[in-house]
């Protein structure tokens, strides 16, 4: 448990996004620190970029119900863009969309590798320890 699951579940049920998914992407991104930086600028739990936050609309990365509001809200634009491949929508999350278009898949990039195969690990781990699971409204 995390101070955040009531805000993440809350979120991630506003935007259909399953609660598993953003759980284990924040703890990929930024293993819970609102606080966190990357050395390439991304801020806050779901670790957004300025031009993604902007993007979103996010005020203010480092408080934790703006960047959830826009991590969830970029993944939702994700998810509707490569819908039921999971794989290209973190790939994607992380390097960025021209790169998934570009190599159409995963790119080649080391980190963005790691990336996707750890967020599919943690998700997993938070569904076997019964999180919960959003139905998707269709």
């Amino acid at each position: 448990r995390t101070p955040y699951d009531q805000l993440i579940r809350e979120i991630a049920d506003r935007y259909n996004v399953e609660y598993a998914l953003v759980k284990a992407v924040i703890k990929t991104e930024s293993d819970f620190d609102h606080r966190a930086i990357s050395p390439k600028g991304a801020q806050g739990l779901m670790q957004l970029m300025p031009a993604t936050a902007a993007q979103h609309q996010v005020r203010n990365a480092f408080f934790p119900r703006d960047n959830i509001e826009g991590g969830v809200q970029h993944l939702r634009m994700l998810l509707d863009r490569y819908p039921g491949n999971l794989p290209w929508v973190l790939a994607a999350y992380n390097a960025g969309i021209q790169r998934v278009e570009e190599a159409h898949g995963i790119p080649a990039i080391a980190e963005t590798r790691d990336y996707v195969a750890r967020v599919l690990r943690y998700r997993i781990g938070y569904l076997r320890e019964g999180v919960g699971v959003l139905e998707v409204r269709r």
